[in-house]
């Protein structure tokens, strides 16, 4: 059986396979970053609503995906060198 957590991995390491370069610099919007800290601080606040809490629960999703992208882009071009 597949972890979800094995999932992610996999979809990591493709996404990092692209172009290392391009994944390490990936950062969110300005727009994107102010939405998510308000949606953090109203669920630290206990005045979110579900529909925004399921869409805080994506930011944080994409967000560790995208992080352990960055790490394995990161292996991938030390490796190259």
């Amino acid at each position: 059986m597949t972890s979800i957590y094995s999932v992610y991995d996999q979809i990591a390491g493709l996404i990092a396979q692209l172009e290392p370069k391009k994944i390490l610099a990936l950062q969110a919007s300005p727009d994107m970053q102010s939405r998510f800290e308000l949606l953090v601080q109203k669920s630290k606040n206990q005045d979110i609503t579900p529909k925004e809490e399921d869409e805080l629960n994506h930011f944080i999703v994409l967000e560790r995906l995208f992080r352990l992208s960055k790490i394995k882009a990161h292996i991938v071009q030390k490796s190259k060198k």
